[in-house]
This record gives structure tokens, sequence and C-alpha cells, in this order.
């Protein structure tokens, strides 16, 4: 079976989360999409969040070490990294906290059904399936913990 690798970013602005319903594949998704050949993750997520809602993000979680000998640049690191099947393929979806800048910026794009930005008690809802429940969940916690 053929495997892409794709980035999905959990965007939070005061503790609410941007989801979005994604035509495709009729569901609630974090933003996201696959990394194109010669694009780093970072890279990828910051187009793809930008290509979908026209928002600009910064990726929480990258280390502050220096930039040494060969190394050009450093990183985020997933807050989760995981294999998922999306019907004729699977995905390495790498996932990533995000803060937004300019939250009033949000136009979606024709891929996107529509979006919301989702508390906690909302992610409960039966539109949001258990395994991106569990996710949002776990991507607030680290929000709070990378941002305190």
């Amino acid at each position: 079976m053929k495997i892409d690798l794709t980035v999905g970013g959990y965007i939070l602005f005061k503790e609410r989360l941007l989801l979005i319903h994604h035509r495709k594949l009729d569901k609630w998704l974090p933003v996201g999409g696959h990394i194109e050949l010669d694009e780093t993750p970072d890279d990828a997520l910051k187009r793809e969040i930008f290509e979908e809602t026209n928002l600009h993000v910064r990726i929480l979680g990258v280390n502050e070490l220096p930039l040494t000998d060969s190394v050009k640049a450093n990183l985020a690191v997933p807050f989760h990294v995981n294999v998922h099947n999306v019907g004729d393929h699977d995905h390495v979806g790498l996932f990533y906290i995000c803060e937004v800048k300019d939250p009033e910026e949000l136009i979606i794009n024709d891929e996107v059904i529509q979006s919301r930005w989702f508390t906690k008690k909302m992610l409960n809802g039966d539109c949001i399936t258990e395994e991106i429940r569990v996710l949002s969940l776990k991507a607030i916690e680290e929000y709070k913990r990378l941002t305190s």
C-alpha cells in the first residue's frame, strides 16, 4: 500500500482549537496535508495552513539549540506521530501544536466545507471522531504546557 508523509496543525487561540470540515474526507480534522518534494515538515505545515485557512501561525516545540557545523535549521518536534488510513492509501502523520497570529484573517478555501473554533467541551460532540477528540484534547494540554 502507498504511504505518504503528511503534516497536521492543531491551531490554538485562547484555548480554542481550530478544526476544519474536510470536503473530500467529510470529517472534522486539523488543518494539514502532504509534504511536497524538497519541503521540510515545518514549511509544509505553514504552506498547508495558509492555503486552507489564510492564517499565519507559529509552530511551537522548536528547540533553541545553536546552529552549528552543517545544521541549517532546527525544526519543530511533533507532539504526535501516527500511521492512519485515508481510504486508498496510508499517511504517516506528523502532528504539531500551532499558535495563530491573527485569527480574524481566517478564510477557508474550497477543500474545506467549514471551520470552527472548538472549546474542550465542544470536542465531545457527535461530529468529532474519537481519534480527533483524543488528539485535540492532548493538543490543548500540550499548548498550555508550552505557553505557560
